[in-house]
């Protein structure tokens, strides 16, 4: 449980990364979506 923890945790800190460098608010609305379809893909399938 404590790896599947810290992998979310690193990958919300990515996330904050990317919305401090990306330009506008559709291209961080768009990487959201991407990631939230990719997270369900590869736990749920």
């Amino acid at each position: 449980m404590k790896r599947v923890v810290g992998f979310a945790l690193f990958w919300v800190a990515v996330g904050i990364i990317l919305a401090m460098i990306l330009p506008n608010m559709f291209v961080e609305v768009l990487c959201i979506a991407l990631c939230i379809l990719a997270g369900y893909n590869l736990f749920c399938c």
